[in-house]
């Protein structure tokens, strides 16, 4: 079971109005609030130290899932707040760090996902539209960047080797197939 960290980067093709768990607050009539997301990309940053396959397995699931994919995925209960942009948008590629991996990995101050986050805020065009999504069990303003051309993850990953971390890259179907999904 490896422990890592990874950012799903996700492409809404079309602007989507969702309800978003408990993020937006609760309506007029008790139910949630929806979040109007614009087209574009969005950057999600997490964690994984039960098992980072199985947990980005799981997003990659879920998108599969809403278009018919079958299977376990298609009745899997949306649990993060990234399970509910994924059901409308598709996940493109899969940043990822697994810890053995990474130098210094538990001397560092802050979680890695934290600092993955600082590093894309700092990126051309990264913007935070949706305060406190994916950030519930930290301090940071969100764990979801907004670009509205795709991120470089030339640029992110030269940005991260600057403050002395590293990244790989790949494509779903790629991150599927190095786990045996």
């Amino acid at each position: 079971m490896e422990k890592g960290t990874y950012a799903l980067v996700i492409a809404l093709k079309s602007e989507a109005t969702i309800a978003v768990g408990k993020l937006g607050g609760r309506g007029r009539e008790g139910g949630e609030n929806e979040i109007t997301f614009p087209p574009g990309y969005y950057v999600y940053f997490g964690s994984a130290l039960g098992g980072l396959s199985g947990r980005v397995s799981r997003h990659l699931r879920s998108e599969k899932s809403k278009r018919g994919g079958g299977g376990e995925g298609s009745a899997k209960k949306l649990h993060w707040h990234i399970d509910y942009l994924i059901q409308f948008a598709k996940v493109v590629e899969v940043w990822y760090a697994v810890e053995g991996e990474e130098r210094e990995w538990r001397e560092r101050k802050g979680s890695l996902e934290c600092i993955w986050c600082r590093v894309a805020r700092g990126m051309l065009n990264g913007q935070i539209l949706f305060p406190g999504f994916g950030s519930s069990d930290c301090r940071c303003p969100a764990h979801l960047i907004y670009f509205s051309s795709p991120p470089s993850f030339e640029f992110f990953r030269q940005m991260l080797e600057g403050r002395g971390y590293r990244a790989k890259k790949a494509s779903p179907l790629s991150f599927r197939r190095r786990i045996g999904d």
